[in-house]
């Protein structure tokens, strides 16, 4: 049994919990989801492990690029029931400005979605969703 039909199959009311316990990276960031309205929001709360600049100090753009991969990829679980997880076709990040020392928040909208591929955009901020730090585009391989 694969790994995303048998996370969906346990019946249990917290998937998205289940789906990012079962992506290691996603479990090393200590992300969390909830869902609003459709929408997919994660959570990494800040930890000095994923700083990238000490003097500033800064997540590093690594970090915060996975994240909102990781975002998409709920976003599209969420919304359909897929066998096996969406593959990144390609992806482009455009850092907006610097993250400081605190937890991040992401949320990633379906812009379409066909029978193979998906478009995505996934937005990331601290405090403020109208001020981003950064955001990303990506295409998506469906795996039916």
């Amino acid at each position: 049994m694969n790994l995303i039909r048998s996370i969906y199959d346990g019946g249990e009311p917290d998937t998205l919990a289940r789906i990012l316990e079962a992506i290691p990276y996603a479990r090393f960031l200590g992300l969390r989801a909830t869902e609003s309205d459709g929408i997919i929001y994660t959570l990494m709360p800040f930890k000095t492990d994923i700083i990238g600049n000490p003097n500033l100090p800064a997540i590093h753009g690594g970090v915060l690029g996975a994240m909102l991969e990781i975002t998409c990829v709920a976003q599209l679980l969420h919304d359909s029931e897929f066998q096996h997880l969406p593959k990144t076709i390609d992806i482009s990040f455009n850092y907006l400005r610097s993250a400081g020392p605190k937890d991040v928040t992401a949320r990633a909208y379906i812009i379409r979605r066909g029978r193979r591929a998906a478009n995505v955009r996934a937005e990331l901020w601290q405090d403020d969703p109208d001020r981003l730090l950064c955001a990303g585009h990506g295409h998506f391989l469906l795996v039916p």
